[in-house]
């Protein structure tokens, strides 16, 4: 029996289920079908912040585009950054984007006599309109997408509870109230704002 303990509001945010022709391939899952949910981002991740969040709801609003009507195939999509890889928060978006995309670095799964390659579908460093592009590599079906957090503000406490917090100066209660605060926003980000095109700018 699980262990596991989520906040609540993790079972509220909308699930991404896709399939992966290797999956299917290899009898991994019936028909290659595979459904992720945002505890598996932060079970992958090690946290819940609004990074992991945004790159969450981006992946899954994004895929959904690229493949109106049908799953998202994983692996069939290809996926570029603005920034480096070790730029700012960069890894840990990608990291979230090619667990549920399953685009890899050049550490990827380098395929089965020429199929289900999953190497170099992810790109750092690129010239493009906005933080991340998804291409479908059958059709060159592209999604811009970018995520700014910044419509989503914490709350006033948090700051002065996160540097008590740091410093080893909190009481259990005022870290426990952090952190409540830090889920209440991650919260607000994947429920309230989720189709919110002022926090999550996506175009074709």
């Amino acid at each position: 029996m699980s262990s596991e303990r989520f906040p609540a509001f993790f079972d509220q945010v909308p699930r991404l289920v896709v399939r992966d022709p290797l999956a299917e391939f290899l009898g991994a899952a019936e028909g290659g079908v595979l459904e992720y949910g945002y505890a598996d981002a932060v079970r992958l991740a090690g946290h819940s912040c609004p990074t992991v969040a945004s790159a969450y709801a981006l992946a899954h609003h994004a895929l959904t585009r690229l493949f109106p009507g049908e799953l998202p195939v994983r692996g069939m999509v290809q996926v570029s950054f603005q920034h480096p890889l070790d730029e700012g928060v960069t890894g840990v978006i990608a990291a979230v984007l090619g667990l549920l995309s399953g685009s890899a670095q050049d550490g990827g799964f380098k395929g089965i006599a020429g199929r289900f390659v999953r190497r170099n579908l992810q790109h750092f460093g690129e010239h493009q309109p906005l933080a991340l592009r998804f291409v479908r590599s059958d059709s060159g079906a592209t999604v811009h997408a970018a995520a700014e957090l910044s419509k989503v503000q914490p709350h006033p406490e948090m700051a002065e509870l996160m540097r008590r917090c740091m410093r080893g100066e909190a009481a259990p209660a005022e870290a426990q109230r952090f952190a409540q605060l830090w889920q209440e926003r991650v919260r607000r980000v994947l429920v309230e704002h989720w189709d919110d095109p002022e926090v999550f700018h996506l175009s074709a």
